[in-house]
């Protein structure tokens, strides 16, 4: 029996959900920087190892559009985020979209030695490329990693440690990308 493939939305179907879901012009804008650096990488994945299997590029784009579907929402709320954006694309039918949602603040299936065979999915593409994006401008990850100190970590040092902890899981997987793809993290900053 033939795997089934991923249902994946349309960009005029994302454009819709984003509009359904009330998100915010500026929430927009930063999806769509991210989506286009999160196919930037992928195309550079698959230049420098055409060989080697890679994320398809239509999840990547309708995942990194659709990550912050449930941000606006869940603005002046205590509400994940993450969570609820995944359960909103199961909703509408999209369970390989909601993965990518689910793990865009916290990847489920990091594996730094995955990563050393040049292999990586499409929740590790739009997780990297969404930490290098600060509202609409792709910064270096020393500087997101500040910004959402200082606006999500509240002074908790608990938290704060779990925010750099993460963020340093972030940084192995940027050095882990860059192995497989013919320009700097530094590049992007031009992007």
């Amino acid at each position: 029996m033939e795997p089934s493939r991923p249902s994946i939305p349309s960009l005029k179907q994302c454009i819709k959900l984003m509009d359904q879901y009330g998100m915010l012009a500026n929430i927009r804008h930063h999806s769509l920087v991210v989506t286009r650096l999160a196919d930037h990488l992928l195309s550079g994945l698959c230049a420098f190892a055409p060989d080697r299997s890679q994320a398809d590029q239509r999840l990547v784009i309708a995942g990194a559009l659709l990550h912050d579907i449930a941000k606006t929402p869940c603005l002046n709320s205590t509400c994940d985020h993450a969570k609820i954006g995944g359960d909103i694309c199961r909703q509408h039918g999209y369970p390989d979209i909601a993965t990518i949602v689910e793990q865009h603040v916290l990847l489920a299936d990091y594996d730094p030695q995955r990563y050393l065979d040049g292999r990586f999915t499409a929740p590790e593409i739009v997780y990297y490329a969404d930490k290098r994006v600060r509202h609409n401008v792709v910064v270096h990850l020393s500087e997101r990693l500040e910004y959402i100190l200082d606006h999500y970590g509240k002074g908790n040092p608990t938290r704060q440690g779990l925010i750099r902890d993460n963020f340093d899981q972030c940084v192995t997987l940027e050095d882990s990308l860059f192995r497989w793809i013919s320009f700097d993290p530094k590049d992007l900053g031009r992007f």
